[in-house]
């Protein structure tokens, strides 16, 4: 690998261990790497280990520039922005301009699988970025994460406390991958990247259905774990007696709409091929996390 490489949201989960990856698992020199982040003080572990670090704002056009000075590449990491409707979009249009300004080779961006079609609030901000890094000529690597294992933990710590596990996702399924998997995925696609533009979808190599989760769940933690299937009007109603913050219900429900739909059920091996390693399976997350899903 030649040049500098970019990579953004540096102190967030996912770029720090597509970081770690890049030195620990594919030798990438630290001196070739650039870590950016809106609180640079976060990344004074990147720093002790020789990588550059730079402030990096998609809300300050200044830092945008400044920071891809001298960057050949550029890892786009989706921000997590929920706050307002076209916030996440603005910030990925500016990161995108940025990057085509600085005359950068090629810009790799994390998106989300299947975003012209799914149900998920904000999945045309994907496609919109998406569709604006095909417009701007650069080449382009694009990986469309699928569902994080971690997101189970948005719901089953209380599910198992309670044995009730509420879900509008009805038989729809979907195929889980750990995030250190597509943090491994992404690091090889970043390392060696193909000549051509390409898109990735990763996800896990098993499909399941809510059922089928809760009755690994129930295996691997010892609990009894019913699945009481809703409506999307119920769903949102019990979030919010629960005191989910009333902005973000719309969001969570539209992930079970998504997956009721089966808009989120494809399995691929792009995540394996690229990582050359097997990957995490549900059954050994799980148990893994057994202490942090009891609570």
């Amino acid at each position: 690998m030649t040049g500098k490489l970019l990579v953004t949201g540096a102190s967030g989960q996912l770029g720090a261990l597509v970081i770690q990856h890049l030195l620990d698992t594919r030798k990438v020199p630290a001196s070739s790497l650039v870590a950016g982040s809106r609180n640079v003080a976060k990344l004074s572990g990147l720093a002790d280990r020789g990588v550059e670090t730079r402030r990096i704002d998609f809300d300050d056009a200044g830092s945008l520039q400044e920071g891809l000075k001298g960057v050949d590449r550029v890892l786009i990491v989706s921000t997590d922005a929920l706050d307002a409707e076209g916030t996440r979009l603005r910030q990925h249009l500016a990161a995108v301009s940025a990057a085509k300004e600085a005359g950068v080779s090629r810009v790799f961006y994390t998106s989300m699988p299947n975003p012209a079609e799914s149900e998920v609030t904000f999945a045309p901000d994907h496609l919109k970025t998406e569709e604006a890094i095909k417009a701007s000529g650069l080449a382009y690597s694009i990986f469309r994460n699928g569902w994080y294992m971690e997101n189970l933990f948005m719901a089953l710590p209380q599910a198992l406390a309670s044995g009730q596990w509420y879900s509008a996702a009805g038989e729809g399924k979907l195929a889980h991958i750990s995030r250190d998997d597509i943090a491994q995925a992404i690091a090889a696609g970043l390392a060696s990247p193909p000549a051509e533009n390409v898109t990735y979808t990763l996800t896990g190599d098993t499909a399941r259905s809510t059922a089928e989760i809760a009755a690994l769940v129930s295996a691997g933690t010892g609990k009894p774990l019913a699945v009481v299937d809703v409506n999307d009007e119920q769903l949102a109603q019990g979030m919010a007696a629960a005191g989910v913050p009333a902005p973000y219900i719309p969001t969570l429900v539209s992930f079970d709409a998504n997956t009721r739909e089966g808009k989120i059920a494809m399995v691929t091996e792009d995540a394996a091929t690229l990582s050359g390693n097997t990957l995490t399976s549900l059954k050994d997350f799980i148990e893994a996390n057994k202490a942090a899903l009891l609570g």
